[in-house]
């Protein structure tokens, strides 16, 4: 193993294309979608626009910010050059813990999907072979993890445009269903665009948003990216032609076809629209994907948390070893303490009850909302502190400064509604304590990295 050599170079073109929409597609679509419905009914299609809206000015300056230094591999790099090494250190470790809460979450998801296969099978079991694989597939190289996460994300993609071929089918040809015909009407004729008032609206963007979180995930391949001046511009650029069609498309398909309070809010609405065209296995198809949109969950988490840790041991904001590499430039160290950790969730499974996951969850959207906050913060530093190289970037984000303050204006709000909801307004209260208790850990080490500085110059 090696600590002077660089993260490989093995992502193509295509892994990062379908990263970036792997990213932006999660089980919240799949499964969540229905409850979303349920809460801000057809408004729910605005709610995703705004948030896609203001989610893709993000990626623009982070892409704007990673590619004006090809030497970063990720954006924890250019927080300790524009705020700092506190700053870094804070923002680098709640990412690591972002990833690994919906990481633990996930894997533990694994074993409950296959259990409705095999229900005598312990749970316990298939979440520890999925972490198992991945683990091997993360350590053996990166262009591995490309492959699979490709493989995850066409599964998903596939899944998504079959249902709105055959949804579109289903309302051109005005199909009957148990809740009438399919009809574009659909959208309006049940209680208008805002059936549950403005506050359904507000409150839906909880999950909104959460659906969101992953998508940042494109600015962590940057290290490991062939030609990434020209290939994650790419990828950025496309996000809002595939939120429209794999969010908005969707959506509209399923609301046209089921009218919005005839979808049962626990229940997938892919589901119920499979069903409709007499496909006996709808059901076991669905299953299938967000087996696999979890299991892709989990292989980013392994990915993102281990390119993470290394990134903060370069900047001694983590373990010396944790800079170590093998032959295939992969960090693996790194990688195994990621998976390690995640691995407790597979014994906790049975231990803690499934409320401690909810917080967990919770937490860990306060926590995306942060660093996605400090990504939009670094860049109009970057801009103040570099104008002639921001003046010559070939990847700007537009509309700056002025959208750099509408989203942190939106982020406040999420934040607001977030307050408001039962399951979220205590991961409120808890987050604080998490920031404080990184800003105290960073303390104590950089106030010994200072005593063993001072008793090195007094052996001198």
């Amino acid at each position: 193993m090696s600590e002077n050599q660089n993260l490989s170079r093995g992502l193509k073109n295509r892994h990062v294309q379908l990263l970036a929409i792997g990213g932006a597609i999660g089980t919240g679509l799949f499964l969540g979608s229905g409850r979303s419905i349920h809460l801000a009914g057809p408004s729910i299609l605005f709610a995703y626009m705004i948030t896609g809206v203001i989610l893709f000015f993000v990626m623009r300056a982070l892409g704007e910010l990673l590619l004006s230094n090809l030497n970063y591999h990720s954006f924890v790099d250019f927080v300790y050059d524009y705020l700092g090494s506190t700053a870094a250190f804070i923002t680098g470790w709640t990412y690591w813990f972002c990833w690994i809460s919906l990481a633990m979450a996930d894997v533990a998801a694994t074993g409950l999907y296959i259990q409705y296969w095999f229900p005598n099978i312990a749970r316990w079991i298939p979440s520890l072979i999925v972490l198992v694989i991945l683990l091997i597939m993360n350590l053996t190289a990166v262009k591995l993890f490309g492959e699979m996460e490709f493989w995850f994300a066409l599964i998903k993609v596939v899944a998504i445009l079959s249902l709105i071929i055959v949804g579109t089918f289903m309302i051109i040809k005005g199909f009957s269903t148990n809740a009438g015909v399919s009809s574009f009407t659909n959208l309006w004729s049940h209680g208008g665009w805002l059936p549950n008032g403005v506050s359904g609206f507000i409150l839906s963007f909880q999950m909104v948003v959460f659906a969101f979180t992953g998508i940042e995930l494109v600015g962590l391949t940057a290290g490991e990216t062939e030609n990434p001046e020209y290939v994650i511009p790419k990828a950025i650029n496309n996000i809002p032609i595939r939120i429209i069609i794999f969010y908005m498309g969707a959506l509209t398909v399923i609301m046209s076809i089921y009218p919005w309070n005839s979808i049962n809010p626990v229940k997938s609405p892919f589901v119920q629209v499979f069903a409709a065209v007499g496909i006996t296995a709808a059901a076991s198809i669905v299953n299938f994907v967000v087996l696999t949109s979890a299991a892709s969950a989990c292989n980013s988490g392994i990915f993102s948390t281990s390119r993470m840790v290394y990134s903060l041991a370069k900047k001694n904001n983590a373990p010396e070893s944790m800079k170590k590499l093998t032959s295939n430039h992969v960090p693996y160290n790194a990688t195994i303490f990621s998976a390690a950790v995640i691995l407790i969730s597979v014994i906790l499974n049975y231990i803690m009850p499934e409320g401690v996951f909810v917080l967990i969850t919770s937490i860990s959207t306060f926590c995306y909302i942060f660093i996605w906050a400090i990504i939009v913060i670094c860049h109009l530093r970057y801009h103040k502190a570099n104008p002639e190289l921001a003046a010559k970037s070939k990847f700007k984000m537009p509309l700056y400064p002025i959208i750099n303050y509408v989203i942190l204006a939106f982020f406040a709000f999420v934040i607001v509604t977030l307050a408001l909801n039962n399951e979220t307004r205590v991961a409120l209260f808890v987050t604080p304590v998490w920031f404080i208790l990184l800003w105290m850990i960073n303390k104590r080490i950089k106030s010994k990295m200072k005593n063993e500085e001072a008793s090195k110059k007094d052996i001198a």
